[in-house]
């Protein structure tokens, strides 16, 4: 049996972070995922992009990756317009008020996973291995130990499950999770439209849902259309002129025509929050804990808080001679975690009903509420610390302007 300090399984880009946070204070890690990645040079370009806020930016900096994934592709937006279909109501950010050089970078997950899987084989406190997926978990008393399916037996203080919203290391766990379906769908392409979108994040929300245009290189663009899901397949079967056409009006030709797109992906919508985020030797991060509307592009960046949460207090339980999978110590980081993502899990639900109900009462109060935001600048400056990840209880990765130097 193989000894380690913290077994993660789930090497997706939230399980990778945490991996690289606690291997550069010193923590043994074995990360165990199921799918060898691909050499960026053998993937092709993935329609699905994340709004990578300037506090996720930061927990970047601090690992060491940010340069790699910055050369990659990372595409910093300026300014965000947001309006409503149901009347005049608009409001405008842009990264100046602040004195930032940007709200944020739009990023295709191959270049972050990329950059953090060449951190991690830098590691000598990180065991990665892969392709391989657990076969058991037994929770001891004063350990966790882990069998995977090439026979390997791994044994840990601690497990950290970062293996997706379906999560079967959470089912194993027997944590049961609380949530329920949207009834909508995300469609998500790259596009190309006659008129350049300016480094500027657009979003229109729609009586089915909104329509985000994040910019990107050459004046492309990758959409996140959320539609009702039976919805969803006609727009997938659509020949390209069809698509273009509905898409530009949709959009009210805010860029001028879509000339341009490549291939069409969609997945149903659906809340889910676990209801723990710990139990004794063992910790959920990322999507296996909270699952939420990707209207404001918030899902990745929480996860990533969590990771740097999680690394942070058990590093922090490591120095003063505590058991980092003991409940007393885990504890800590759910409160940390937990609450914070419940608010914005309601809060984009909340934005979601708000924006997706026909009802003219309602649409006047929603533009009403669009034209004063935009009038007030303290409005804006609060909305936008808020959407880049400024202000709140942040992990020191999160909320250092300089690079955490590391132990390795």
């Amino acid at each position: 049996m193989s000894h380690f300090d913290t077994v993660i399984i789930g090497g997706g880009i939230v399980g990778a972070t945490a991996a690289c946070a606690l291997g550069e204070a010193g923590v043994r890690v074995a990360l165990v995922e199921a799918r060898a990645p691909l050499a960026l040079e053998e993937q092709q370009p993935d329609p699905r992009v994340f709004a990578i806020t300037r506090a996720s930016e930061r927990i970047f900096r601090s690992l060491g990756v940010w340069d790699a994934i910055h050369r990659s592709g990372a595409y910093a937006f300026s300014d965000m317009e947001v309006w409503d279909a149901g009347g005049k109501g608009v409001t405008h950010f842009d990264c100046a008020e602040l004195g930032e050089p940007c709200l944020g970078h739009i990023i295709e997950p191959r270049f972050i996973q990329d950059a953090l899987w060449q951190r991690l084989q830098s590691l000598t406190t990180v065991s990665l291995f892969c392709p391989a997926r657990f076969q058991s978990i037994d929770m001891l008393d004063d350990r966790v130990e882990v069998g995977l399916d090439d026979s390997q037996q791994l044994c840990a203080d601690l497990l950290i499950a970062a293996d997706g919203s379906r999560s079967p290391v959470r089912n194993t766990l027997g944590i049961k999770t609380q949530g329920h379906h949207y009834q909508q769908s995300s469609l998500v392409a790259l596009v190309k439209t006659s008129q350049p979108h300016r480094n500027t994040a657009w979003q229109r929300f729609l009586p089915g849902g909104p329509l985000a245009f994040l910019p990107m290189g050459d004046d492309w663009s990758s959409i996140v259309w959320t539609m009702p899901t039976e919805n969803t397949e006609r727009m997938l079967t659509a020949d390209k002129q069809q698509f273009h056409e509905e898409l530009t009006a949709a959009f009210e030709h805010r860029l001028g025509a879509v000339i341009e797109s490549g291939e069409r992906e969609a997945w149903p919508l659906q809340r889910l929050h676990a209801e723990h985020y710990v139990i004794p030797r063992a910790a959920l991060i990322g999507d296996a804990a909270h699952a939420i509307h990707p209207l404001a592009g918030q899902g990745v960046n929480l996860g990533l808080l969590d990771a740097a949460a999680l690394a942070e207090v058990i590093v922090a339980a490591r120095a003063r001679g505590k058991d980092p999978g003991s409940l007393a110590v885990l504890r800590r980081y759910e409160r940390w975690r937990r609450g914070d993502n419940l608010l914005m899990m309601m809060a984009m639900d909340g934005i979601n009903q708000v924006f997706s109900n026909a009802q003219a009462p309602l649409q006047r109060l929603r533009n009403l509420g669009l034209s004063l935001v935009n009038r007030s600048g303290l409005a804006r400056r609060q909305f936008m610390q808020h959407a880049m990840g400024l202000v709140g209880d942040l992990p020191k990765r999160a909320a250092a302007r300089e690079e955490v130097p590391s132990s390795d």
